[in-house]
């Protein structure tokens, strides 16, 4: 299970680490805690020694409710900070967060190997064609409505059916613009409720089995973990790994988070089972 990012063909049969870079001001976890070059590359290096494989870097919080941000603005913010840790980490492989097919076409041509879309190309017409245009991997995640609408989208007949439908959807969408590498990710905390996400998080084995694709899984801190345990996200990191290690055993190639370090030893452990 191999995909091919800028030309490097990376194994995902042994799961792997996403270490997250938010160049957001209002994040839900580390909203402006990377103010400044030195901070960004600083903490790149971080996650880069312990272990991530890929560095996401994300300029429009997705968080609920989140604030609007324009696409100049989203191209703004991102594109330098894609250049800035190439110009210092030039094998680093980025993936970039976005669902705007100008911010992703921008960020390729500054050398990101992997588009990250919460939306599935359904918030942007031209997101599908441009992947397929640079055949760089695709991550497609699962959400109804946009960061502002969904919450308010959580009724479902049958969540894992209607996810499996959605995703079935988006897949063949995918192909027929050519996109080679598709990776799937059911989106925790994206117009769910925290019961959801408990249960697609129990099921999570049927999206790998029933689609054949890599999964990723994405609960770092998020408010599946805290609001359960009443505590915070600072407070979540336990929880993170505790959910990591459930994903794994599930199936999920990648995790997505903040902590790698944390990440990376799940993954040692997990692969220990042989």
């Amino acid at each position: 299970m191999y995909i091919n990012c800028n030309g490097r063909l990376i194994d995902l049969s042994n799961p792997k680490v996403m270490g997250i870079l938010n160049c957001t001001p209002d994040s839900f976890f580390d909203g402006g805690k990377y103010k400044n070059e030195s901070e960004l590359l600083s903490q790149t290096e971080k996650m880069l020694t312990d272990g991530a494989t890929f560095i996401d870097i994300g300029a429009y919080s997705s968080k609920p409710n989140a604030a609007f941000v324009t696409e100049a603005q989203e191209v703004a913010r991102i594109v330098p900070v894609v250049e800035l840790v190439l110009k210092h980490f030039p094998d680093t492989l980025i993936a970039i967060d976005t669902f705007r097919a100008k911010v992703a076409d921008a960020c390729i041509e500054a050398g990101a190997a992997i588009i990250n879309d919460i939306a599935a190309g359904l918030l942007d017409n031209a997101m599908l064609e441009t992947v397929g245009r640079h055949k760089v991997p695709y991550i497609m995640m699962h959400m109804r409505g946009n960061p502002q609408t969904m919450t308010k989208l959580t009724q479902y007949d049958d969540i894992i059916h209607d996810m499996l439908f959605y995703f079935s959807e988006r897949i063949t969408a995918a192909r027929k613009h050519g996109i080679d590498d598709i990776i799937i990710d059911p989106g925790f905390g994206f117009a769910k409720t925290l019961e959801q996400n408990y249960e697609v998080m129990g099921k999570l084995e049927l999206f790998r089995q029933i689609t054949g694709l890599p999964l990723l899984s994405g609960i770092s801190r998020k408010s599946m973990i805290y609001k359960l345990l009443g505590n915070t996200p600072q407070e979540a990191l336990n929880g993170t790994t505790v959910l990591n290690t459930i994903s794994l055993v599930k199936g999920a190639k990648i995790v997505r988070v903040h902590d790698v370090k944390e990440a990376v030893e799940a993954v040692r452990i997990f692969g220990q089972l042989g």
